[in-house]
């Protein structure tokens, strides 16, 4: 079941007597007139509820419910507005069409960039070094960006077993071209010779999507081993040498 919202929104700042203010004047009020219009969906198309708000100083005056049938008023003054509207037939045979006129047509109008738009994410792995308070090889994060829609399951697994505690995540964060992005932490601190994976699911995807981490070998560690390699390689040479000098000169 997928339900979606469809909002449009006017908002008029009237100053008293109806003139703006010349340069330096002060304002003597303001009045803020705002209405919306919301489209709600169930299993696409098939049950749909529109709904028109009227606010007027934040403070709601006057409702259309499509579910009611009719307006409703919130105020004395919205109250005496939905009178008005509920008596005029025009004005209702306009809002009771609007589930067809208004919130299925621009559906099916919208659909393919919004209920079928599909955008895979970007997984990267990154280490977070750690804090002067909190010394040790820091943490393990997660960026899960750029993908749409919202929903989205990103977990963590240590090997082939799933990490579900000291898991730590934001919200699902907007983008301003209309993708999301998403960081999950792992608290616990990565151990050396253990593979990390965060591994992601949506709807984009035709399978989870999984990045592996692992702790990069230790420098001064690395650097003993090839010390070590290089001895016993020259002590290899060294008898290979011996041992061809020593049948030469036996001959």
């Amino acid at each position: 079941m997928g339900r979606g919202a469809a909002a449009g929104a006017l908002l008029v700042a009237l100053v008293v007597l109806g003139a703006p203010p010349a340069a330096g004047a002060e304002l003597s009020g303001v009045f803020q007139d705002l209405a919306t219009v919301e489209c709600y969906f169930i299993n696409g198309t098939e049950k749909v509820r529109y709904v028109v708000r009227h606010i007027y100083n934040r403070l709601q005056d006057v409702m259309f419910d499509s579910d009611l049938g009719h307006f409703v008023g919130f105020t004395p003054f919205g109250e005496r507005i939905a009178k008005r509207w509920n008596n005029d037939p025009a004005e209702m045979e306009h809002r009771r069409a609007a589930v067809d006129t208004y919130c299925r047509h621009n559906y099916e109008v919208s659909r393919p960039f919004s209920v079928e738009r599909r955008v895979p994410p970007s997984v990267s792995i990154s280490l977070v070094p750690p804090s002067s308070s909190q010394p040790g090889p820091g943490h393990l994060l997660c960026s899960v960006m750029d993908f749409y829609p919202a929903a989205i399951q990103v977990r963590w697994f240590q090997g082939q077993q799933e990490l579900s505690e000291h898991v730590v995540a934001t919200d699902v964060v907007p983008n301003r071209d209309w993708t999301y992005q998403l960081l999950v932490l792992l608290e616990t601190p990565p151990r050396r010779g253990l593979t990390y994976s965060c591994q992601v699911e949506h709807v984009s995807l035709e399978q989870p999507l999984s990045r592996h981490w692992e702790m990069p070998p230790d420098a001064a560690r690395s650097k003993m081993l090839t010390g070590i390699g290089g001895f016993v390689l020259g002590f290899v040479f060294l008898a290979l040498g011996l041992g061809f000098y020593v049948r030469k000169k036996s001959s």
